[in-house]
């Protein structure tokens, strides 16, 4: 229990990585949509802003008052029915700054009334790290999920994996730093690329920590597009 809290304390104060909240339904041209979410890598809530292109194509806007803040780009690629694929390029400005490819797979469920149908989603995300609070390149993959069970809320939890920076298999291995150092096999691969910045003790762009993600979003409002 100790080490579960240890690492929601890090996650809080270390800001280690971003990822945008994208539209979870397509979005009209001239359409705007703005909330904020709040992300356990952003420390502080940060605002977000989405604007329709066009039936299949949104950028979005963050602003973070710490970490967060970045754009992004949509893209719609599939659709049948409640049904439809997403995918979404980003940047993403904090001590380790992300570039993010994602391929979001949504469904939302069929409603016989005018009630809003839950929505679900799930995704596959490469995230890279071009030079990060140690000065390495991380490149990553990960799976995640989400949900929106009405339309004034959602919510997304996933991981993404350096493989370079640690074997998969000693991802719940929370004395890594020990086992590296008395393991000479680990220690000649992975000695050099530290999960801890000893300078200000934060999530460099190798540590676990980074790969985590998980955020609360509140969707505010929404101006349709202009009638001509």
């Amino acid at each position: 229990m100790k080490h579960l809290l240890f690492i929601f304390f890090v996650i809080i104060i270390g800001g280690c990585a971003t990822h945008p909240t994208v539209s979870t339904t397509p979005m009209e041209q001239g359409e705007k949509r703005y909330g904020w979410s709040w992300s356990a890598e952003n420390v502080l809530p940060f605002l977000w802003y989405r604007y329709g292109l066009s039936d299949k194509d949104d950028i979005g806007l963050r602003l973070g008052p710490v970490y967060g803040s970045g754009i992004d780009y949509s893209r719609i690629l599939y659709t049948k029915d409640n049904k439809w694929d997403v995918m979404n390029l980003a940047w993403s400005m904090n001590p380790n700054n992300n570039t993010d490819f994602t391929y979001y797979k949504f469904k939302q469920r069929k409603s016989n009334d005018d009630k809003f149908g839950a929505i679900s989603w799930w995704g596959l995300r490469m995230m890279y790290i071009a030079k990060g609070i140690s000065g390495g390149t991380s490149t990553r993959i990960g799976f995640l999920l989400g949900g929106q069970p009405n339309d004034k809320w959602g919510y997304e939890i996933g991981y993404s994996h350096d493989f370079n920076s640690m074997p998969i298999t000693n991802l719940f291995d929370f004395q890594w730093n020990d086992t590296v150092k008395n393991d000479p096999s680990l220690n000649r691969r992975y000695s050099d690329k530290p999960h801890t910045d000893p300078a200000s003790g934060l999530p460099t762009e190798y540590s676990r920590l980074t790969g985590i993600s998980f955020r609360v979003y509140v969707n505010l409002g929404m101006t349709p597009p202009a009638v001509e």
